[in-house]
């Protein structure tokens, strides 16, 4: 393909597309919006290892796939080990002469699943011993999948096909894990959020994730009409929505310095945010009201890490 750009503001955007039309995701999915948009902002000299997931059967439907630049498939728990070993293979490759010298972008993806839940061990060793490649988690909040399953992504509230909302349930019992502080914890070079509902945010954290030396780690969240229970036209408004209520901040963690990305003078309700999904649609105001405190005492803290390293 050849190469062209257009550019939109200081951004020059890759007009080809690396993610082919004609996969199978729903109508208004955030995560393969994420997708088409990390895939242009890294081009065509990359290797991508992908778990097990929505991501991997909508686009790789066989005997087909959507995938233009080389991909490789592997089990739900094994993204961290898979592409550390083909980071690790490739240099060995270039370094005994075998193929020419290059420069090529190592990305891990999965979802919150085969990220924060049964693939955290094979992430965090491959993070630990320092190989140079991207990880990218499409954040969908369950297991959706396979079902709507909660996951340790899922956040307070929110009811789930495994934690339903009933008489004696809220739903999910527990917090959302913070996954990218596991991930900065280890002292990597990057570490970010992102959301597709902030195309040049997301965009420009891809770039500079994969042109950093050594492990980065990106958290995307990917709103989901279908488990998250919201008309599919509304899924840039929940994104949105998302941040702007302080749910879900877009930072950067870069070198162990916090940077917010997006820092509205006034947070909006958590209201704005719940009250159009209908996995929250069971929630009294009490428990709405905990959930505010919640993401005020939270928030909180993030703006005390970055006023630390501003003074």
């Amino acid at each position: 393909m050849a190469q062209e750009f257009i550019k939109f503001g200081k951004n020059l955007v890759d007009t080809r597309e690396f993610l082919a039309p004609g996969h199978n995701f729903c109508l208004g999915c955030g995560e393969v919006l994420a997708m088409r948009l990390v895939c242009k902002t890294l081009g065509e000299k990359v290797i991508i290892a992908m778990a097990t997931g929505c991501d991997e059967v909508s686009s790789t439907p066989l005997p087909v796939t959507s995938w233009r630049v080389p991909w490789v498939h592997t089990l739900f728990e094994n993204v961290g080990a898979e592409i550390s070993g083909i980071e690790a293979g490739m240099k060995a490759l270039m370094r005994k002469g075998r193929i020419p010298q290059r420069d090529i972008k190592f990305v891990g993806m999965a979802g919150d699943g085969g990220t924060m839940d049964i693939g955290l061990q094979a992430l965090s060793g491959a993070i630990e011993r320092g190989h140079n490649f991207l990880y990218l988690c499409w954040d969908n909040e369950a297991y959706m999948n396979t079902g709507i399953q909660r996951s340790s992504g899922t956040p307070y509230g929110a009811s789930t096909t495994t934690a339903p909302a009933g008489k004696i349930s809220v739903g999910q019992r527990t917090w959302k894990k913070n996954m990218v502080e596991i991930a900065a914890a280890h002292n990597i070079p990057y570490a970010a959020t992102a959301c597709p509902s902030y195309p040049f945010d997301l965009m420009n954290k891809v770039k500079k994730g994969a042109e950093i030396e050594g492990p980065a780690y990106i958290h995307i969240l990917c709103p989901c009409p279908v488990g998250w229970r919201f008309p599919s036209n509304l899924t840039i408004e929940i994104g949105r929505l998302a941040v702007e209520t302080g749910i879900f901040p877009l930072y950067e963690v870069e070198n162990g310095r916090y940077k917010l990305n997006i820092d509205r003078p006034k947070l909006k309700p958590v209201e704005e945010y719940i009250k159009p999904q209908g996995r929250y649609r069971h929630l009294p105001q009490e428990e709405l009201q905990k959930i505010q405190e919640r993401v005020n005492e939270e928030y909180a803290k993030l703006k005390a890490k970055v006023a630390a390293f501003a003074a």
